[in-house]
């Protein structure tokens, strides 16, 4: 499965979807989705475990490229996933939420 053979949905329709960000961590630190939950990508496969092989994925990180090679990799592996189409750049450009800890001001880097 290439990246662009992967499932795929738009920001806005993420809905029920556990939303797994695998940004590393100086970019979720710089601002992510809240509710979401990190698991960079430098340590997906090792710590995948703790992800709940119950819910549905959206997974997201900077742009959608990182995201839909884990998205092809939880597919291939038996897991509900879509990638979300443009990333958490699409995502805070459709006003959709975003914090940041600390009360900082939230960015996406």
């Amino acid at each position: 499965m290439t990246p662009s053979d992967v499932p795929s949905v738009d920001p806005r329709l993420v809905g029920e979807d556990l939303l797994l960000d695998v940004r590393e961590h100086d970019e979720w630190d710089a601002g992510h989705a809240p509710g979401a939950v990190h698991l960079p990508l430098s340590e997906f496969v090792q710590r995948l475990d703790e992800v709940p092989a119950d819910r549905a994925l959206a997974v997201v990180c900077r742009s959608g490229h990182r995201s839909a090679s884990a998205t092809a990799y939880l597919v291939a592996h038996g897991r509900t996933a879509r990638n979300v189409e443009g990333g958490m750049l699409a995502w805070a450009a459709l006003g959709l939420p975003v914090e940041a800890p600390g009360g900082r001001p939230p960015h996406i880097a």
